[in-house]
């Protein structure tokens, strides 16, 4: 009989038959017995795994997100957009006045904005901003790191219209400038004086308490 015509015979290798006899047909190899399993010791420390790599700093918080460079910025808007802008914003404007005109009789027409008033403005903020708002006997509010901006801002509006403006406008940057960059510096070494003035002299013992010409620390 060739191979491909042998009968395919399923030998049972169970031990035992469904009603617990024993299965004559079962493989007479006996079962491996169980191997007890080994016991694993509690007091030893884990091992540990060192990297031979170099450690790497802890990654630090993520960079704050810097503006877009030019290359990065969207491409201009048209001539055509452009206009239209100005255009839709001068029609809200003019509902905006004839709105407020309404609410308020008898209130003129806000004037134009122009060069001074922008020049005027920031030179107020800052003034504002080193404490000239303050009421007579009122403590001052001093912002001195808005102060600075204000008075780089301005500085920085005289540097681009140079050559640009009338001998007026000329004038009266120049005016403005100097007198806030002035303001800043007698702010700056007032608030230093303050300062120098509340330090102990050098060699001093602690201040008593209720001694004259030092404040006393109540609890």
């Amino acid at each position: 009989m060739s191979e491909q015509n042998k009968p395919f015979v399923v030998t049972d290798r169970r031990k035992f038959s469904l009603d617990g006899t024993p299965n004559p047909d079962a493989d007479p190899t006996p079962a491996p017995e169980p191997r007890e399993a080994a016991a694993i010791p509690t007091h030893e420390p884990p091992l540990e795994f060192k990297s031979s790599a170099p450690e790497q700093p802890a990654p630090s918080a993520a960079p704050a997100p810097q503006p877009p460079a030019a290359e990065e910025l969207p491409p201009p808007p048209t001539a055509v957009e452009m206009e239209q802008a100005n255009a839709a914003y001068k029609q809200t404007s003019e509902r905006l006045d004839t709105a407020v005109r309404a609410a308020n009789p008898g209130m003129e027409r806000p004037p134009e904005m122009n060069f001074e008033q922008i020049v005027q403005s920031i030179y107020m903020t800052t003034i504002m901003q080193l404490g000239g708002g303050a009421q007579p006997g009122e403590q001052p509010k001093i912002d001195l790191m808005g102060a600075r901006q204000s008075v780089d801002m301005l500085a920085i509006l005289a540097e681009k219209t140079k050559g640009n403006l009338t001998p007026a406008e000329s004038q009266l940057m120049d005016n403005a400038l100097f007198e806030v960059r002035m303001g800043f510096l007698e702010v700056t070494q007032a608030l230093a004086r303050s300062a120098a003035s509340r330090q102990p002299p050098p060699g001093a013992g602690p201040a008593t308490p209720g001694a004259p010409g030092r404040p006393s620390i109540v609890r």
